[in-house]
């Protein structure tokens, strides 16, 4: 069994040194208690390769008493850095790039960021991979846009991993907890990378959202599909679609798509994606899924949809939305979801609308956490 010397500090994992089989039960149990009482739960999907999985690897910078500039993670509920260089759940190019990324800026004497005076330049370093199509993405963050020495950097950097891709400076002036700033700009590759899922190309930009664990992210979506059941001249609604993942995969599937989604960054990609893919049953619009659910919900004309496919964040969904959406009336809703107990809540309130849970799956996207996604299938009582 791996060991990692900062676990019990940085808070990334709960159950490193300990067998699989333990979190997988647990996570098994968890699920179980929460989602037990709505309908019957599978078997947890596990992970096939637990290890050096994240594909979206972070890391903030500090330079701390005494000089030395240390690199890491934040500690659970502070802004303290966990210093480390080797994590076992994080893509190792990633880490190794991270690493080169500490070593220049300590060679070329670049001014690192301090939180406390707002002053300096290096604040992080995020990096997405993709082990599918090779390609690397790099995002600078800065705490200004004042970067002497940006050549030399970033010509060091792609000397010491010319396997990189894409590098992106980011400016990020804000003093909460945002990763990224709202000003990019691209200064090596096109600023982007390359997924596939399921078949499906994506194009992924710095802020998109997405899956950390590929692999997983095929087995999840599999299982989605499988519950939905669609049918060929079916229609499908993606509500929190992000990029299209999930509408893109089950475009082959039914008659036809809408994706709906907040962001228009990732609107725009979802667009591109689906033009990459030669998708042309599917469509997206930049809306809050809450909102657009309800204007449908509040039209006798409107598009009639077969299938809702949801896949809101954390904080689950909101009550204006499963409203909503019992109004709306689909024959079957496929809710997956990364938090049991707010999944448990919105299906009792699904149940007072007409739905039943019918099925749920557990499936471990991310190991030795305690995050555990789950599908869940729920029916109209009122059609069948």
């Amino acid at each position: 069994m791996a060991k990692c010397e900062v676990s019990g500090k940085c808070g990334g994992c709960s159950y490193i040194g300990r067998p699989y089989e333990y979190q997988l039960g647990l996570k098994q149990d968890l699920v179980n208690k929460l989602i037990g009482p709505f309908c019957p739960v599978d078997n947890i999907v596990p992970c096939d390769e637990p290890y050096y999985y994240r594909n979206k690897v972070h890391s903030a910078f500090k330079r701390i008493r005494g000089g030395r500039v240390i690199h890491g993670t934040y500690e659970p509920g502070s802004h303290r850095i966990t210093e480390h260089r080797k994590c076992l759940i994080e893509n190792k190019k990633a880490q190794a790039i991270i690493n080169s990324v500490e070593k220049i800026a300590i060679d070329h004497k670049i001014p690192i960021y301090d939180e406390r005076s707002c002053k300096g330049l290096l604040r992080r370093v995020l990096v997405r991979i993709s082990e599918e199509t090779g390609q690397i993405m790099v995002v600078i963050i800065l705490g200004n846009k004042y970067f002497k020495g940006k050549r030399e950097f970033i010509n060091e950097l792609l000397r010491l991993h010319p396997e990189i891709t894409s590098i992106v400076l980011n400016v990020n002036e804000r003093t909460d907890s945002m990763i990224l700033g709202s000003r990019s700009r691209v200064e090596y590759g096109p600023g982007h990378i390359d997924e596939v899922i399921l078949g499906k190309r994506f194009r992924v930009s710095p802020d998109s959202f997405l899956q950390v664990n590929t692999a997983q992210t095929d087995r999840l979506y599999s299982v989605a599909m499988s519950l939905a059941d669609i049918g060929r001249e079916d229609s499908v609604l993606d509500c929190y679609c992000g990029i299209g993942t999930i509408s893109l995969c089950v475009s082959d599937l039914c008659s036809h798509v809408t994706g709906v989604e907040i962001n228009p960054r990732a609107v725009s990609d979802a667009v591109h994606n689906a033009r990459i893919n030669k998708c042309k049953n599917v469509d997206f619009i930049a809306a809050d899924a809450t909102e657009f659910m309800e204007e449908l919900a509040a039209f006798g004309d409107a598009p009639r949809y077969d299938t809702v496919i949801m896949d809101p964040p954390r904080s689950g969904s909101t009550h204006r939305f499963i409203k909503a959406a019992a109004k709306v009336a689909p024959t079957r809703i496929v809710y997956i979801s990364c938090n049991p107990e707010t999944l448990a809540r919105d299906l009792e309130i699904y149940e007072s609308c007409g739905y039943e849970a019918v099925k749920a799956v557990p499936v471990d996207m991310f190991p030795w956490t305690d995050d555990v996604e789950t599908v869940c299938l729920l029916s109209n009582t009122q059609t069948g």
